[in-house]
């Protein structure tokens, strides 16, 4: 299985996963002229189509391929029915697509009824997890955010996250103004400098180095605390990414 980053719009990353025998699944379609263009150059059939969840930059695009492929497949949470999911599945599903299992996980935070999809050693997490940072709240909670954190925090550290954008540069800004002295941070924030300025991409990333450079993955550390000026009196992890998504929502 090879996969294809298809970037559109402003900042999306739509994913197109293909075999050997040209068939293909695609994740989170959010508009259609680039994807019909790769369908069409490498006479890729179109099987299936994954939502993570209902906002148009990641759904736009369903009606649009459906009339191309009608025998397609569409997978997604609830919030997605109206928005061409026909299977609609939660946590702990799983289903095998192009000979290859995928096991659907509960990521709210972003929305209510956010999802991503898992296969070894992929992580297709939607608007949950970016490089170094973290996807905005709208109809889901914190405390559900930090929940999906502590959930991906939890699988292999070789894990491939596919994040549904690119904010690796802006949250990267943000990372070295809450940790300074990191020095590591620092160094990959020069390093991702380069490579946007020459409009490289900076996704995949891996669990492994989200936890050393994602401030979201470590409210745990004693730093983090501090910069923020918080309260010795707060003790709950999730009460720190509260206050570290808040000061990152001002930033």
């Amino acid at each position: 299985m090879n996969i294809i980053r298809i970037p559109a719009l402003t900042t999306n990353y739509i994913w197109l996963l293909y075999n050997y025998r040209n068939e293909c699944i695609i994740i989170d379609p959010g508009e259609t002229i680039q994807i019909l263009n790769i369908l069409n150059k490498f006479k890729f059939k179109l099987r299936a189509i994954l939502l993570t969840h209902n906002h148009s930059d990641h759904v736009n695009g369903v009606d649009t391929l459906i009339q191309y492929f009608p025998k397609t497949t569409v997978y997604g949470p609830m919030e997605t029915k109206n928005s061409g999911a026909k299977i609609l599945v939660s946590e702990g599903d799983y289903f095998t697509l192009l000979q290859k299992k995928f096991t659907v996980l509960n990521l709210s935070g972003h929305t209510l009824g956010h999802i991503g999809f898992y296969s070894e050693p992929w992580l297709f997490c939607g608007d949950t997890v970016f490089s170094a940072g973290c996807g905005k709240i709208y109809d889901g909670t914190i405390r559900h955010m930090y929940e999906s954190f502590i959930k991906i925090k939890n699988l292999p550290h070789n894990t491939l996250i596919f994040s549904g954008h690119e904010y690796t540069l802006s949250n990267l800004k943000f990372a070295t103004f809450v940790l300074p002295q990191d020095q590591f941070i620092t160094n990959y924030y020069k390093k991702i400098i380069k490579l946007r300025e020459n409009n490289q991409p900076t996704v995949p990333t891996t669990i492994k180095l989200e936890l050393t450079i994602n401030p979201f993955f470590r409210c745990n550390h004693l730093d983090i605390k501090k910069s923020l000026n918080l309260s010795p009196d707060i003790k709950e992890e999730w009460q720190i990414f509260y206050e570290l998504r808040k000061k990152k929502d001002s930033f």
